[in-house]
């Protein structure tokens, strides 16, 4: 399955990015890397919120975002209406989010995954669809405590 792809980071992550939006380009996918290209200091909630944007609007299919440990440009997504992110370390998280969350954004930690997990992840994250059935009531409960 393919589509487009928001790709974004701060400082920290840059060359995982950049990693990660190659590999993916491999696969098919039309890749948004909205940046940064430049190692100076940079606001990862304003990345996470620019990146965010780009799925809730529907411009992109999905997004991949990276920091630091991935927590921190996690929840500068999830303050955004109609996205569901979650931070992965492994595998089957990245499985599970797709397939019982319904998750459309994947954060990573460019200081606690070496780039071959992180594209295994990546991957499999990619790979994985909404299972619907049993967990849709629940994903709709989350759209729920949004307002």
């Amino acid at each position: 399955m393919t589509g487009r792809i928001v790709l974004t980071s701060d400082h920290t992550a840059i060359a995982l990015r950049q990693a990660i939006a190659a590999h993916v380009m491999a696969q098919g996918w039309e890749v948004v890397d909205i940046g940064p290209t430049t190692p100076e200091s940079t606001p990862y909630p304003e990345h996470g919120a620019a990146a965010a944007r780009m799925v809730a609007s529907g411009d992109c299919r999905l997004g991949v975002i990276l920091c630091g440990t991935g927590q921190g440009i996690m929840m500068a997504a999830n303050k955004i209406r109609g996205v569901r992110c979650g931070v992965c370390a492994d595998t089957f998280s990245a499985r599970m989010i797709r397939q019982h969350n319904d998750a459309n954004m994947l954060a990573l930690g460019a200081r606690v995954v070496g780039e071959g997990l992180a594209l295994d992840i990546v991957d499999a994250f990619l790979a994985a669809s909404f299972d619907g059935g049993r967990h849709a009531p629940r994903v709709e409960m989350i759209k729920a405590l949004e307002g």
